[in-house]
C-alpha cells in the first residue's frame, strides 16, 4: 500500500490544533501572535495622523484606516469630515464606508451636501454599501445633482439597498442625460424587476447608447424574458460586433429555440470573443446542435475560443468525446485545460478519471480547480488520497477575503476556492464511507480552524455557483466530508 500523506502544519503556522475559536487562537505559537499592543500602537498613530499639517497624509491615513476596517476609527474619521482638504475629506468619506457601520448612516448624509462633487459621489458610493433602507430619501434627493458622478452613484446604491422604495427611486433614471446613469438604472432594477419593469427594460434595448442597450440585454437575459428575444435576435443581425456578446449570453439563458440558427451563424464569426459567447450560449441551451461546432473550435486558433469548446462539449457532447476532451488536458494554454477538466466531470464519464488524476498536478490553480470539482463530481474514490495530500497542502483563505469574495460570487480566485473545493470533494468521494485515515486528517484539519473560518460560506467552484443552491458553511462541508459517528477515537 502507498505511503498515505501526512498532515502537515500550513507553512504560515498560523493555525493550531484545538477545538477552533479562543481556545485555538490562544495555541498558537507566540511568534505567530500578532500582538495586541503593536496592532494598537499602530491605529493611534493613524488617528493621530488624520491631524497632521499635511494634507497628503492626512488622506493617506484615512486610506489606511479605511483598509483596516477597525470600528474603533469611526469617532476619529467622523471628525476628520470636516477636514478642509477635498482630497482628505473623500477618502475620509471612503474609509467611513468601509467600515460598513449603520451608525455611520446620518455621518454620510450629511456629506451628500459637501460642496465637492468628488467627496458627494464617495458619500453615495459609501450609503450603497452600508445599503441602510433609511438612506433612500438622502440618496433620491441626488438623482438631480449636477454632477453625473454622483447621479450615478446614487443610482448604485439605491439598487444595493433594492428594496421596492429603492427600485421605483431608480426608475426615473432610465430618462438620465448621462448613459452611464442609464446604464446603472438598468442594472439596478435588473435586480428585482416585475413584468411591468421588464417591459420598460425592454424599451432600453433600443436606446441610443450602446452601453444601455448592453445591459438591458444582461437583464433581460438574467429574467429569462422570452418577450425580449425578437428584439434581441434584430440587434444581433446588426453588422457591428459591441453588442453581440452580451446579446449572445441572453439569448443562451433565455433559451428560445427560435434562437437556435442565428447563435450557430454566430459560433463562425470572425472575432474570437463572439465565437466565445455563441459556444457559451449553445452550452447554456444544451443545444444538441452545439456539438459539431463545440468539437470543431476544440482547435480553433484562439485559446478563449478553446476553452468555450471545451466548456461546451462538457454541456451537448456525449460519452465520445471523452477521447477529445483528454486531449484537450495537454493544451499549452490553461484556459481550455481548465474547460476541458469541467467538461469532463459535467459528462459524468467515470472512465475520465484517470486522466484527471493525472491533472492535479497542473501548474494553473483554475485548472487544479475544475479537476478537483470534476473528481468530487464523479465521486472517483481512486482520487481519495490525492485530494486528502492536495488539501494538507493548501490553506484556508483569510476570512474577510473569503467573505468578500462569496458576496461577490466571483469564479476567478481559484487559489482561495481550492481549500473548500477539495473538501467538498472528499465528502462527494468519501460519500459516508469510513476510512480511519481519512477521518483523522479531516479532523486535524478542521481543529486548526478558528470558529470564524469554520462558520462562513464557502467559496466553490464556478459550476457551484451557478447552481443557484444555497452556499453551505466550511462547517458543514467538514460534516458532510467525516462520516456521521467518526468524531470519536479511531486508532483502536
Amino acid at each position: 500500500m502507498p505511503d498515505r500523506p501526512r498532515v502537515v502544519d500550513p507553512p504560515s503556522a498560523r493555525r493550531s490544533k484545538g477545538t477552533g475559536g479562543a481556545s485555538a487562537r490562544a495555541a498558537r505559537p507566540a511568534a505567530a501572535r500578532p500582538s495586541a499592543r503593536a496592532a494598537a500602537a499602530e491605529l493611534d498613530g493613524l488617528l493621530r495622523a488624520l491631524h497632521d499639517a499635511t494634507p497628503g497624509i492626512r488622506q493617506t491615513a484615512a486610506v489606511a484606516l479605511g483598509l483596516r476596517r477597525d470600528p474603533r476609527a469611526r469617532g476619529s474619521l467622523t471628525a476628520a469630515l470636516t477636514d478642509p482638504d477635498d482630497s482628505v475629506r473623500a477618502a475620509v468619506v471612503e474609509a467611513l464606508g468601509a467600515l460598513g457601520r449603520p451608525e455611520s448612516r446620518a455621518d454620510l448624509e450629511r456629506a451628500l451636501d459637501d460642496p465637492v462633487a468628488s467627496v458627494r459621489a464617495r458619500a453615495a458610493s459609501a450609503l450603497g454599501v452600508v445599503a441602510d433602507p433609511r438612506s433612500v430619501p438622502a440618496l433620491v434627493a441626488r438623482r438631480d445633482d449636477p454632477s453625473p458622478e454622483v447621479r450615478l452613484a446614487a443610482v448604485q446604491s439605491l439598487g444595493r439597498v433594492g428594496d421596492s422604495a429603492a427600485l421605483a427611486a431608480v426608475e426615473p433614471c432610465l430618462a438620465d442625460p448621462s448613459d452611464r446613469v442609464r446604464r446603472a438604472a438598468v442594472l439596478a432594477l435588473g435586480r428585482g424587476p416585475d413584468a411591468a419593469r421588464l417591459a420598460t427594460l425592454r424599451g432600453l434595448l433600443d436606446d441610443p447608447a450602446r452601453r444601455v442597450r448592453t445591459a438591458a440585454a444582461v437583464v433581460l437575459g438574467r429574467h429569462r424574458d422570452r418577450a425580449a428575444v425578437p428584439q434581441l435576435l434584430t440587434i444581433l443581425g446588426h453588422p457591428g460586433t459591441w453588442e453581440k456578446p452580451a446579446v449572445l449570453v441572453a439569448l443562451g439563458q433565455i433559451g428560445d429555440p427560435s434562437s437556435v440558427p442565428a447563435i450557430l451563424a454566430d459560433a463562425e464569426h470572425a472575432a474570437s470573443w463572439v465565437r466565445v459567447c455563441a459556444l457559451h450560449a449553445l452550452g447554456e441551451m444544451r443545444e444538441p446542435a452545439g456539438a459539431e461546432p463545440a468539437r470543431r473550435h476544440l482547435a480553433d486558433p484562439a485559446w478563449s475560443v478553446r476553452g468555450a469548446a471545451a466548456i461546451a462539449l462538457g454541456a451537448v457532447g456525449g460519452p465520445d468525446d471523452l477521447g477529445r476532451l483528454a486531449a484537450v488536458l495537454d493544451d499549452p494554454n490553461a484556459w481550455p485545460r481548465r474547460g476541458a477538466a469541467y467538461a469532463l466531470g459535467e459528462l459524468g464519464v467515470v472512465a475520465a478519471a484517470p486522466r484527471l488524476r493525472e491533472s492535479l498536478g497542473d501548474p494553473d490553480p483554475e485548472v487544479r480547480l475544475a479537476v478537483v470539482w470534476s473528481l468530487g463530481r464523479l465521486g472517483d474514490d481512486g482520487a481519495r488520497d490525492l485530494l486528502l495530500r492536495a488539501l494538507t497542502d493548501c490553506a484556508p483563505p483569510d476570512p474577510r477575503a473569503a467573505a468578500e469574495a462569496a458576496a461577490a460570487r466571483a469564479g476567478t480566485d481559484a487559489e482561495s476556492r481550492l481549500f473548500d473545493a477539495t473538501v467538498q470533494a472528499l465528502g462527494r468521494v468519501v460519500r459516508g464511507a469510513f476510512d480511519p485515515f481519512v477521518a483523522r486528517t479531516l479532523r486535524e484539519l478542521r481543529d486548526r480552524l478558528s470558529d470564524e473560518e469554520l462558520d462562513r460560506r464557502a467559496l466553490l467552484p464556478l459550476p457551484e455557483i451557478r447552481a443557484g443552491r444555497d452556499v453551505p458553511t466550511v462547517r458543514e462541508l467538514f460534516d458532510g466530508a467525516i462520516p456521521a459517528g467518526a468524531d470519536g477515537d479511531d486508532d483502536g
